[in-house]
């Protein structure tokens, strides 16, 4: 799968020409891009080899790369090929035209239930799959799930997810975004990967219907002690099933919170048609 390339002074790349930046990742950019030949848009993630530092960024980056290619998912990014040079490597991945979903709840103010319902299906779906092949997201937010041409979710970002061995095993480092980390992670406890990403995806229910977070604080530290003790308020207009839904999911107690088959199994999350969609 690699391709080692002399010299990337053109703004083509193996097969591809490299077009516009569309977004900025931790370790370079991200582009455009077309294949040569038939013209299919791709997005590049650009890492600049002098930017992974140290040995942490150095596993951080292997492992991302490890995971994309062990994962085939209709709700997940695919990466399609690498290429490396002397001074960068070069991801080849799926492109979705959409953009973020955070940018489309800005936009909406909030989400209809019955949208929302099967964007948050797709995120399920995903996450399931996800934990179907022992790997942890570990920072799911709306910036990090894309939307494709066809208006369907894609979930990118693989910088600080993690492989566990089995279900039962925990997992230490804090990390992700403080609005959408579990309660358990917070507290600096061990943690089982599944429940944290469940939490997030509670996290991401509540933005698409409401249209804003359920903890914020400017100050770190009052967020935190928010989610620790899950003080969070449903606003009105939210329907009653919404509302189970989210409160089964953002619950403090790990043991008691709602799993993916729990959320499968609920009444809002089969509000549209549904049929589970697995990798492929």
């Amino acid at each position: 799968m690699y391709h080692p390339l002399k010299s990337a002074k053109s703004s083509n790349i193996g097969d591809y020409q490299l077009g516009n930046e569309v977004g900025e990742g931790t370790f370079g950019k991200v582009k455009l891009g077309k294949h040569i030949l038939t013209g299919e848009r791709v997005a590049v993630k650009i890492l600049e080899k002098d930017r992974i530092a140290d040995m942490d960024d150095v596993k951080r980056v292997s492992r991302e790369i490890s995971i994309l290619k062990m994962i085939r998912h209709p709700n997940i990014v695919q990466l399609y090929d690498i290429i490396e040079t002397e001074g960068q490597l070069y991801l080849i991945m799926e492109y979705a035209s959409g953009g973020e979903l955070f940018n489309y709840i800005v936009a909406k103010g909030r989400v209809p239930e019955p949208e929302a319902c099967r964007f948050f299906q797709e995120i399920i779906d995903g996450v399931d799959y996800l934990h179907s092949m022992n790997v942890v997201h570990r920072d799911l937010k709306p910036e990090n799930l894309l939307i494709d041409d066809t208006h369907q979710i894609k979930i990118v970002d693989f910088g600080l997810s993690n492989i566990f061995q089995s279900p039962a095993e925990t997992l230490q480092t804090a990390c992700g975004s403080p609005c959408y980390a579990a309660p358990e992670m917070i507290a600096g406890k061990r943690y089982h990967g599944s429940k944290v990403d469940v939490w997030s995806c509670g996290v991401i229910m509540f933005a698409l219907v409401c249209g804003y977070l359920p903890f914020e604080d400017p100050n770190t530290t009052l967020l935190y002690q928010k989610i620790l003790k899950g003080e969070f308020q449903i606003p009105r207009f939210v329907s009653k099933e919404a509302t189970d839904l989210l409160k089964s999911i953002l619950t403090t107690d790990p043991t008691k919170r709602f799993t993916v088959s729990d959320i499968r199994k609920h009444p809002w999350f089969n509000l549209v048609p549904y049929s589970k969609r697995d990798g492929h």
